[in-house]
């Protein structure tokens, strides 16, 4: 298969969970975003050179390569694996860049105002991760140790959680400082005793 037919085949995918096109590379914050996505999330590629009604319209530099590679080493702490292949098709440069999951979550971007977010992918969109999920990837990094205390603190957050609900719900109910309740749910997220769903625009946390 020639570089077109294959280009065209990913392009005819649409933006998907693993898929993001990107017309051009003016911004590497932006790009930043979706690197981190894929990282904390299942892994992805960007097709960069293509607009998002899918036509090929090329990288338009080595400027816009550079960024790329800013992206990756520069605004993402700590730095995101990504490979860069280049492709050529109707005269035009596109460039695929393939992020794996990583297995250092979180991988945070750099935004705009400088601070360091995480970010994860669902469907076709870059969000900003749940203080919980930052918590839940933090807490996954260290080893499985002793099951969760059943305390009073945890007595009191299982009491509350009937169906879903978002963090701030949680802790208004539990009547627990918000720290104590994040941390308390990425505990049991990493015990599968809580799951979460990302509905509406919120995140909502439920028993399993």
């Amino acid at each position: 298969m020639d570089d077109k037919r294959f280009l065209l085949s990913l392009v005819s995918e649409g933006e998907h969970h693993q898929q993001d096109f990107k017309y051009r590379v003016d911004d590497a914050c932006k790009l930043a975003k979706s690197v981190s996505a894929f990282a904390n999330t299942d892994g992805g590629r960007l097709l960069i050179g293509v607009r998002d009604d899918g036509h090929l319209s090329g990288v338009r530099s080595e400027e816009e390569i550079h960024m790329m590679h800013q992206a990756a080493y520069k605004y993402c702490q700590p730095e995101a694996s990504i490979k860069f292949d280049t492709y050529h098709a109707e005269g035009r440069t596109i460039v695929m860049a393939t992020v794996p999951p990583s297995d250092k979550k979180p991988i945070c971007a750099q935004d705009e105002e400088g601070r360091m977010r995480a970010y994860i992918r669902i469907n076709d969109e870059n969000i900003v991760a749940s203080p919980v999920l930052f918590a839940f990837w933090r807490e996954s990094q260290k080893p499985q140790g002793a099951l969760i205390t059943y305390d009073e603190d945890v007595r009191k957050l299982l009491d509350v959680m009937q169906g879903q609900q978002t963090l701030n719900q949680i802790v208004r109910r539990a009547k627990l400082p918000r720290y104590k309740v994040i941390t308390l749910l990425a505990h049991l997220l990493r015990f599968g005793t809580v799951k979460w769903e990302y509905l509406g625009q919120q995140f909502l946390f439920s028993l399993v």
